[in-house]
């Protein structure tokens, strides 16, 4: 797992690469390809949070679980789908969302979200890898530590940050942020099982560009085409 790691996350990042943890985990994952596992996303795309929004320019993190697990879905943020795949639902009720509080919103034709992270929107997943068409079967395994030092590490060193926690599992994650230096939004799950139980309605997305102008941040243009 020799995948290169934009500058300013690598210096923050550097030592977790020599622990225990991470020497398991890449072993964990050498295994999967060769007992003949396909893991998505690709090698190249597993750190794209971290390279499409460098650590100093995060001004939203969106937390998800785990990558989707269907043929070319994944591609390293959490929510989005390359071009050319079906719109999965919890991202269809996204933009539901983002239609409803933002009057201007046009619903996208795509689930590319990578304008998102371009503008500072840091779409990190708690696992960075999953084995084909078996949901969370890379849980467990070492990325959630990872993961949670990335959140960890913006919380100590950054400040003004708007944390979006859908669903039970992202708000666990609460605890690692001190939110008299950050912003947390909560909500829950996008999902279809949950969307209508306070997600939609929630108007996250204009909230936040509140919250960042008042921090004297450009807002975030949501719209993707």
């Amino acid at each position: 797992m020799s995948i290169a790691l934009e500058n300013s996350w690598l210096e923050v990042l550097k030592d977790e690469f020599e622990k225990d943890y991470m020497i398991k985990l890449k072993s964990f994952l050498k295994d999967e390809k060769q007992n003949g596992f396909t893991v998505y996303p690709k090698g190249a795309d597993i750190f794209n949070a971290l390279n499409h929004t460098p650590f100093e320019k995060v001004k939203v993190v969106i937390l998800g679980q785990d990558p989707y697990h269907g043929v070319g879905q994944a591609h390293g943020l959490s929510f989005s789908v390359q071009k050319g795949i079906v719109v999965p639902p919890s991202l269809k009720n996204i933009y539901k969302e983002l239609a409803d509080d933002i009057s201007t919103f046009k619903i996208p034709t795509h689930g590319n979200l990578t304008k998102w992270a371009d503008e500072g929107v840091l779409l990190l997943n708690a696992t960075l890898t999953v084995r084909a068409h078996e949901a969370g079967s890379h849980q467990g395994k070492g990325w959630e530590i990872f993961t949670d030092k990335i959140i960890s590490e913006l919380s100590r060193q950054r400040e003004g940050v708007v944390f979006l926690l859908w669903g039970k599992y992202a708000q666990n994650k609460a605890q690692l942020i001190d939110e008299n230096k950050h912003h947390v939004l909560k909500a829950a799950h996008p999902s279809p099982f949950s969307a209508y139980n306070g997600f939609l309605g929630c108007k996250h997305f204009s909230k936040t560009n509140d919250i960042l102008l008042k921090e004297h941040k450009a807002p975030v243009d949501w719209q993707i085409d």
